[in-house]
């Protein structure tokens, strides 16, 4: 049975439906494709003749580094104040780190583009510093992250639970 006979197709195209009969359906379709192209074909050249930084990227500045790293430093300290889940405590550790490492790559960048400024007051720029501290403390997160998993697993063999609470490490 084709589509056009059957009952739904019957109900979806009668009267009662709000588009109306199926020509009117088609017509209405092709009304719209030929608006959004015209609308395209008259917006293309206006966007091309823009100027050029109507056509520039985002570039974020050391205040939205900034603004970013201190939320993620706020979001990790009340994960650790207020959980009791020490896998949740460990994960907002790692956001605490990764806010510092934001912060260190954001101002390598800064002091990288104001070397000229810096070094014409007497400050010697370092910019390779920030990204050296950052992979120091990423190695330390992953050790950080691979004894204290080990020492979880350890504990949940014996107490089995991983609530702060109840863990007791004088108590055997």
């Amino acid at each position: 049975m084709p589509i056009a006979d059957s009952e739904s197709a019957r109900v979806c195209f009668s009267q009662e439906s709000p588009i109306g009969n199926r020509q009117s359906a088609i017509h209405w379709g092709d009304s719209v494709i030929s608006f959004i192209v015209s609308a395209l074909a008259y917006a293309a050249p206006l966007l091309l003749q823009a100027e050029p930084p109507f056509l520039k990227r985002f570039e974020p500045t050391l205040i939205n580094f900034l603004m970013l790293s201190f939320l993620l430093f706020v979001v990790g300290v009340a994960g650790v104040l207020s959980r009791r889940n020490i896998i949740i405590i460990f994960m907002s550790i790692e956001l605490i780190l990764n806010a510092v490492n934001l912060n260190l790559i954001a101002f390598s960048r800064y002091l990288e583009i104001n070397r000229d400024a810096l070094t014409a007051k007497g400050l010697a720029v370092n910019p390779l510093a920030g990204p050296v501290f950052t992979i120091f403390i990423i190695v330390v997160a992953a050790a950080e992250a691979a004894v204290g998993l080990g020492i979880v697993i350890a504990m949940f063999r014996n107490r089995e639970t991983v609530a702060i609470d109840e863990i007791d490490l004088l108590k055997w």
